[in-house]
Protein backbone atom coordinates (compact mmCIF):
# COMPACT_ATOMS: atom_id res chain seq x y z
CA UNK A 1 0.00 0.00 0.00
CA UNK A 2 1.42 3.24 -1.22
CA UNK A 3 1.53 6.71 1.56
CA UNK A 4 0.32 9.05 -0.10
CA UNK A 5 1.95 12.08 1.63
CA UNK A 6 5.12 10.42 0.33
CA UNK A 7 4.22 11.67 -3.23
CA UNK A 8 5.05 14.64 -5.20
CA UNK A 9 0.77 14.99 -5.29
CA UNK A 10 0.54 15.37 -2.00
CA UNK A 11 3.49 17.66 -1.53
CA UNK A 12 1.79 19.84 -4.08
CA UNK A 13 -1.44 19.59 -2.17
CA UNK A 14 0.20 20.74 1.00
CA UNK A 15 2.03 23.43 -0.29
CA UNK A 16 -1.15 25.16 -2.21
CA UNK A 17 -2.51 24.95 1.20
CA UNK A 18 0.07 26.71 3.01
CA UNK A 19 0.87 29.43 0.42
CA UNK A 20 -3.86 29.98 0.96
CA UNK A 21 -2.70 29.83 4.84
CA UNK A 22 0.52 32.82 4.06
CA UNK A 23 -2.02 35.32 2.07
CA UNK A 24 -5.16 34.51 4.55
CA UNK A 25 -2.58 35.78 7.32
CA UNK A 26 -1.38 38.47 5.48
CA UNK A 27 -4.81 39.42 4.37
CA UNK A 28 -5.43 39.27 8.81
CA UNK A 29 -2.42 41.91 8.98
CA UNK A 30 -3.68 44.22 6.53
CA UNK A 31 -7.61 43.98 8.13
CA UNK A 32 -5.96 44.87 11.35
CA UNK A 33 -4.07 48.07 9.86
CA UNK A 34 -7.08 49.16 8.40
CA UNK A 35 -9.10 49.13 11.19
CA UNK A 36 -6.38 50.55 13.09
CA UNK A 37 -6.16 53.32 10.98
CA UNK A 38 -9.88 53.80 10.80
CA UNK A 39 -10.19 52.93 7.17
CA UNK A 40 -12.09 50.58 6.71
CA UNK A 41 -14.96 52.93 5.69
CA UNK A 42 -13.40 54.71 3.16
CA UNK A 43 -15.11 52.70 0.21
CA UNK A 44 -18.78 52.42 0.52
CA UNK A 45 -19.75 50.41 -1.69
CA UNK A 46 -19.28 46.10 -2.33
CA UNK A 47 -18.95 45.49 -5.82
CA UNK A 48 -16.95 42.23 -5.95
CA UNK A 49 -15.60 42.19 -9.62
CA UNK A 50 -15.96 46.02 -10.65
CA UNK A 51 -14.38 46.83 -7.24
CA UNK A 52 -11.30 44.96 -8.26
CA UNK A 53 -9.98 48.17 -9.93
CA UNK A 54 -9.29 51.25 -7.99
CA UNK A 55 -9.90 54.90 -9.06
CA UNK A 56 -7.92 55.46 -12.48
CA UNK A 57 -8.60 59.15 -12.93
CA UNK A 58 -8.89 62.16 -10.99
CA UNK A 59 -12.74 62.39 -11.83
CA UNK A 60 -12.90 58.46 -10.51
CA UNK A 61 -11.02 59.68 -7.67
CA UNK A 62 -13.53 62.52 -6.45
CA UNK A 63 -16.65 60.35 -7.27
CA UNK A 64 -15.27 58.20 -4.20
CA UNK A 65 -14.52 61.04 -2.48
CA UNK A 66 -18.11 62.58 -2.68
CA UNK A 67 -19.23 59.01 -1.51
CA UNK A 68 -17.45 59.28 1.85
CA UNK A 69 -18.24 62.33 2.67
CA UNK A 70 -21.32 61.89 2.65
CA UNK A 71 -21.21 58.99 5.86
CA UNK A 72 -20.92 59.96 9.42
CA UNK A 73 -17.39 58.88 9.69
CA UNK A 74 -16.48 61.89 7.35
CA UNK A 75 -19.20 64.42 9.05
CA UNK A 76 -18.10 63.92 12.30
CA UNK A 77 -14.68 63.00 12.58
CA UNK A 78 -12.94 63.83 9.25
CA UNK A 79 -14.50 66.74 8.13
CA UNK A 80 -11.94 69.11 5.98
CA UNK A 81 -9.69 65.53 4.81
CA UNK A 82 -8.10 66.83 2.05
CA UNK A 83 -8.10 64.24 -1.41
CA UNK A 84 -4.87 62.83 -0.32
CA UNK A 85 -5.51 62.21 2.98
CA UNK A 86 -8.66 59.89 1.58
CA UNK A 87 -6.32 58.32 -0.71
CA UNK A 88 -4.39 56.95 2.24
CA UNK A 89 -6.99 55.47 3.84
CA UNK A 90 -8.60 54.08 0.60
CA UNK A 91 -5.81 52.40 -0.38
CA UNK A 92 -5.10 50.80 3.06
CA UNK A 93 -9.21 49.04 2.63
CA UNK A 94 -8.65 48.57 -1.07
CA UNK A 95 -5.58 46.52 -0.45
CA UNK A 96 -7.35 44.58 2.08
CA UNK A 97 -10.56 44.03 -0.43
CA UNK A 98 -7.91 43.26 -3.33
CA UNK A 99 -5.88 41.02 -0.67
CA UNK A 100 -9.07 38.59 0.01
CA UNK A 101 -10.18 38.45 -3.53
CA UNK A 102 -7.17 37.24 -4.28
CA UNK A 103 -6.91 34.88 -1.69
CA UNK A 104 -10.19 33.57 -3.29
CA UNK A 105 -8.37 32.76 -6.43
CA UNK A 106 -5.33 31.36 -5.11
CA UNK A 107 -7.50 28.56 -3.44
CA UNK A 108 -10.39 28.36 -5.66
CA UNK A 109 -7.94 27.53 -9.14
CA UNK A 110 -5.47 24.96 -7.56
CA UNK A 111 -8.09 23.30 -5.79
CA UNK A 112 -9.99 22.98 -9.51
CA UNK A 113 -6.81 21.65 -10.84
CA UNK A 114 -6.27 19.08 -8.03
CA UNK A 115 -9.80 17.59 -8.33
CA UNK A 116 -9.74 17.49 -12.18
CA UNK A 117 -6.08 15.51 -11.67
CA UNK A 118 -7.92 13.32 -9.01
CA UNK A 119 -4.81 14.56 -6.62
CA UNK A 120 -7.37 15.15 -3.62
CA UNK A 121 -8.83 12.22 -1.58
CA UNK A 122 -12.74 12.27 -1.74
CA UNK A 123 -13.12 12.83 2.22
CA UNK A 124 -10.77 15.64 1.71
CA UNK A 125 -12.32 17.01 -0.96
CA UNK A 126 -15.91 17.75 0.66
CA UNK A 127 -13.81 19.44 3.52
CA UNK A 128 -11.87 21.26 1.13
CA UNK A 129 -15.65 22.59 -0.42
CA UNK A 130 -16.56 23.69 2.95
CA UNK A 131 -14.00 25.89 3.50
CA UNK A 132 -14.10 27.70 0.13
CA UNK A 133 -17.88 28.20 1.29
CA UNK A 134 -16.83 29.58 4.35
CA UNK A 135 -14.39 32.16 2.53
CA UNK A 136 -17.24 32.88 -0.05
CA UNK A 137 -19.80 33.72 3.26
CA UNK A 138 -16.90 35.64 4.96
CA UNK A 139 -16.85 37.92 2.21
CA UNK A 140 -20.40 38.75 2.73
CA UNK A 141 -19.50 39.05 6.38
CA UNK A 142 -16.91 41.92 5.26
CA UNK A 143 -19.84 43.54 4.11
CA UNK A 144 -22.53 43.00 6.38
CA UNK A 145 -19.89 44.46 9.12
CA UNK A 146 -18.72 47.34 7.01
CA UNK A 147 -22.23 48.49 5.88
CA UNK A 148 -23.16 48.87 10.31
CA UNK A 149 -20.38 51.91 9.37
CA UNK A 150 -22.43 53.90 6.54
CA UNK A 151 -24.79 56.52 5.98
CA UNK A 152 -28.22 55.90 7.75
CA UNK A 153 -26.46 53.99 10.75
CA UNK A 154 -25.61 56.98 12.46
CA UNK A 155 -21.97 55.18 13.52
CA UNK A 156 -18.80 56.70 13.26
CA UNK A 157 -16.90 52.75 13.14
CA UNK A 158 -18.22 49.80 12.47
CA UNK A 159 -20.02 47.36 15.00
CA UNK A 160 -18.21 45.95 17.31
CA UNK A 161 -20.34 42.83 17.05
CA UNK A 162 -19.68 42.45 13.19
CA UNK A 163 -16.12 43.41 13.39
CA UNK A 164 -15.73 40.68 16.15
CA UNK A 165 -17.45 37.88 14.07
CA UNK A 166 -15.92 38.88 10.62
CA UNK A 167 -12.40 38.06 12.44
CA UNK A 168 -13.18 34.97 14.10
CA UNK A 169 -14.95 33.78 11.09
CA UNK A 170 -11.32 34.63 9.51
CA UNK A 171 -9.49 32.96 11.95
CA UNK A 172 -11.62 29.70 11.55
CA UNK A 173 -11.06 29.79 8.15
CA UNK A 174 -7.30 30.19 8.86
CA UNK A 175 -7.15 27.18 11.02
CA UNK A 176 -9.20 24.71 8.90
CA UNK A 177 -6.49 25.19 6.02
CA UNK A 178 -3.17 24.83 8.41
CA UNK A 179 -4.61 22.10 10.04
CA UNK A 180 -5.57 20.28 6.71
CA UNK A 181 -2.14 21.09 5.91
CA UNK A 182 -0.41 19.86 8.64
CA UNK A 183 -2.64 16.21 7.85
CA UNK A 184 -0.89 15.79 4.72
CA UNK A 185 2.55 15.60 6.28
CA UNK A 186 4.53 12.69 6.34
CA UNK A 187 5.07 12.82 9.88
CA UNK A 188 3.41 9.48 11.69
CA UNK A 189 -0.04 9.43 14.42
CA UNK A 190 1.12 10.49 17.77
CA UNK A 191 1.13 8.72 20.99
CA UNK A 192 1.00 11.14 23.08
CA UNK A 193 -2.00 10.79 26.14
CA UNK A 194 -5.41 12.09 25.69
CA UNK A 195 -4.79 14.82 28.43
CA UNK A 196 -1.95 16.21 26.53
CA UNK A 197 -3.92 16.46 23.07
CA UNK A 198 -7.23 17.33 24.69
CA UNK A 199 -5.62 20.44 26.45
CA UNK A 200 -3.90 21.19 22.97
CA UNK A 201 -7.02 21.81 21.21
CA UNK A 202 -8.46 23.66 24.26
CA UNK A 203 -5.09 26.06 23.83
CA UNK A 204 -6.42 26.39 20.32
CA UNK A 205 -10.26 27.21 20.66
CA UNK A 206 -9.28 29.50 23.58
CA UNK A 207 -6.99 31.31 21.47
CA UNK A 208 -9.77 31.82 19.04
CA UNK A 209 -11.80 32.73 21.81
CA UNK A 210 -8.90 35.81 22.89
CA UNK A 211 -9.18 36.81 19.52
CA UNK A 212 -12.83 36.98 19.47
CA UNK A 213 -12.11 39.18 22.95
CA UNK A 214 -9.60 41.40 21.28
CA UNK A 215 -11.71 42.49 18.11
CA UNK A 216 -14.31 43.22 20.85
CA UNK A 217 -11.67 45.63 22.54
CA UNK A 218 -10.54 47.16 19.07
CA UNK A 219 -13.94 47.61 17.78
CA UNK A 220 -14.71 49.62 21.23
CA UNK A 221 -11.50 51.42 21.28
CA UNK A 222 -11.14 49.67 24.72
CA UNK A 223 -7.81 50.03 24.30
CA UNK A 224 -7.35 53.63 24.95
CA UNK A 225 -9.05 53.00 28.89
CA UNK A 226 -8.43 51.90 31.87
CA UNK A 227 -4.56 51.71 30.72
CA UNK A 228 -2.70 50.93 34.01
CA UNK A 229 -1.91 47.52 35.02
CA UNK A 230 -2.25 44.99 36.93
CA UNK A 231 -5.05 47.38 37.93
CA UNK A 232 -8.41 47.88 35.98
CA UNK A 233 -10.37 50.67 37.40
CA UNK A 234 -8.03 50.97 40.27
CA UNK A 235 -8.42 47.57 41.70
CA UNK A 236 -7.85 44.01 40.20
CA UNK A 237 -11.18 42.93 39.81
CA UNK A 238 -13.57 46.11 39.04
CA UNK A 239 -16.31 46.59 41.15
CA UNK A 240 -19.57 44.38 39.57
CA UNK A 241 -21.90 48.01 39.41
CA UNK A 242 -19.13 49.03 36.83
CA UNK A 243 -19.10 45.98 35.69
CA UNK A 244 -22.81 45.29 34.75
CA UNK A 245 -24.58 48.73 34.83
CA UNK A 246 -26.21 48.18 31.45
CA UNK A 247 -29.27 46.18 31.01
CA UNK A 248 -29.83 43.72 29.84
CA UNK A 249 -26.91 42.46 31.58
CA UNK A 250 -25.32 40.29 28.65
CA UNK A 251 -24.86 43.34 26.72
CA UNK A 252 -21.61 44.23 29.10
CA UNK A 253 -20.20 41.54 27.41
CA UNK A 254 -20.19 43.47 24.34
CA UNK A 255 -20.78 47.03 24.92
CA UNK A 256 -19.16 47.96 28.09
CA UNK A 257 -15.19 48.54 27.75
CA UNK A 258 -14.49 48.05 31.33
CA UNK A 259 -15.94 44.39 30.83
CA UNK A 260 -14.46 43.75 27.59
CA UNK A 261 -11.24 44.96 28.55
CA UNK A 262 -11.33 42.63 32.06
CA UNK A 263 -12.66 39.67 30.28
CA UNK A 264 -9.56 40.45 27.39
CA UNK A 265 -7.27 40.21 30.16
CA UNK A 266 -8.87 37.23 32.76
CA UNK A 267 -8.92 35.15 29.20
CA UNK A 268 -4.88 36.37 28.80
CA UNK A 269 -4.05 35.18 32.36
CA UNK A 270 -6.23 31.86 31.83
CA UNK A 271 -3.90 31.19 28.54
CA UNK A 272 -0.68 31.85 30.34
CA UNK A 273 -1.51 29.53 33.10
CA UNK A 274 -2.76 26.98 30.94
CA UNK A 275 0.02 26.49 28.35
CA UNK A 276 2.59 26.69 31.45
CA UNK A 277 1.08 23.44 32.81
CA UNK A 278 1.08 22.38 29.05
CA UNK A 279 4.91 22.75 28.59
CA UNK A 280 5.11 20.58 31.69
CA UNK A 281 2.77 18.11 30.50
CA UNK A 282 4.87 17.60 27.36
CA UNK A 283 8.10 17.83 28.97
CA UNK A 284 6.61 15.23 31.17
CA UNK A 285 5.33 13.16 28.51
CA UNK A 286 8.33 13.97 26.36
CA UNK A 287 5.55 14.25 23.26
CA UNK A 288 6.16 17.71 21.00
CA UNK A 289 8.06 19.67 23.59
CA UNK A 290 9.71 21.77 21.36
CA UNK A 291 6.29 22.96 20.17
CA UNK A 292 4.97 23.10 23.16
CA UNK A 293 7.79 25.09 24.99
CA UNK A 294 7.75 27.68 21.70
CA UNK A 295 3.78 27.99 22.34
CA UNK A 296 4.41 28.82 25.83
CA UNK A 297 7.60 31.41 25.17
CA UNK A 298 5.04 33.34 22.43
CA UNK A 299 1.76 33.63 24.72
CA UNK A 300 4.10 35.16 27.42
CA UNK A 301 5.59 37.81 25.06
CA UNK A 302 2.37 38.27 23.16
CA UNK A 303 0.68 38.90 27.00
CA UNK A 304 4.10 41.22 27.77
CA UNK A 305 3.64 42.87 24.59
CA UNK A 306 -0.39 43.46 25.09
CA UNK A 307 0.36 45.19 28.62
CA UNK A 308 2.75 47.60 26.99
CA UNK A 309 0.41 48.07 24.29
CA UNK A 310 -2.10 48.73 27.28
CA UNK A 311 0.13 51.00 28.97
CA UNK A 312 0.76 53.48 25.67
CA UNK A 313 -3.05 53.77 24.90
CA UNK A 314 -2.59 51.37 22.12
CA UNK A 315 -0.40 53.38 19.25
CA UNK A 316 -0.46 52.06 15.88
CA UNK A 317 2.67 50.38 15.75
CA UNK A 318 2.44 48.11 18.84
CA UNK A 319 -1.56 47.86 18.63
CA UNK A 320 -0.33 46.23 15.38
CA UNK A 321 2.68 43.55 16.40
CA UNK A 322 0.14 42.65 18.86
CA UNK A 323 -2.31 41.53 16.60
CA UNK A 324 -0.04 40.17 14.56
CA UNK A 325 1.74 38.04 17.20
CA UNK A 326 -1.84 36.80 18.12
CA UNK A 327 -2.11 35.37 14.96
CA UNK A 328 1.44 33.88 15.21
CA UNK A 329 0.62 32.39 18.55
CA UNK A 330 -2.71 30.88 17.09
CA UNK A 331 -1.01 29.29 14.26
CA UNK A 332 1.64 27.64 16.85
CA UNK A 333 -1.49 26.47 18.76
CA UNK A 334 -2.84 24.58 15.61
CA UNK A 335 0.29 23.11 14.52
CA UNK A 336 1.28 21.78 17.76
CA UNK A 337 -2.36 20.60 19.03
CA UNK A 338 -2.21 18.70 14.94
CA UNK A 339 0.89 16.99 16.23
CA UNK A 340 -0.48 15.12 19.13
CA UNK A 341 -3.69 14.26 17.20
CA UNK A 342 -4.64 11.30 16.79
CA UNK A 343 -4.63 10.09 13.10
CA UNK A 344 -6.31 7.71 10.80
CA UNK A 345 -5.73 7.20 6.99
CA UNK A 346 -7.93 8.62 4.21
CA UNK A 347 -9.05 6.53 1.48
CA UNK A 348 -8.09 7.68 -1.93
CA UNK A 349 -8.64 6.34 -5.16
CA UNK A 350 -6.24 3.54 -6.52
CA UNK A 351 -5.94 1.98 -2.31
CA UNK A 352 -3.17 4.47 -1.18
CA UNK A 353 -3.77 6.47 1.94
CA UNK A 354 -2.77 9.56 3.78
CA UNK A 355 -3.03 9.88 7.00
CA UNK A 356 -5.56 11.96 8.57
CA UNK A 357 -6.15 13.61 12.21
CA UNK A 358 -9.05 12.91 14.56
Amino acid sequence: MTDLTDTSHTRAVRLWLLCAAAMIFLTLIVGGATRLTESGLSIVEWKPVTGVLPPLSDDAWQAEFTKYQAIPQYQQINKGMSLGEFKTIFWWEWSHRFLARSTGAVFLLPFLFFLWRGWIPKALTWRLWGIFAGGAALGAVGWWMVSSGLVGSGRVSVSQYRLAFHLTLACAIYAAIVWTAQQLSPKRASEAPPRLRGLAVVLVVLVLMQIYLGALVAGLDAGLVFNTWPLIDGALVPDAQRLWFIAPAWRNLFENTLTVQFNHRMLAYAIWLLVMFHAYDAWRFGREKRSAFLLAGLVTLQAALGIVTLLHQAPLTLALMHQMLAIIVFTVSIVHAERLAHREPFKVPGGAVVEQGA
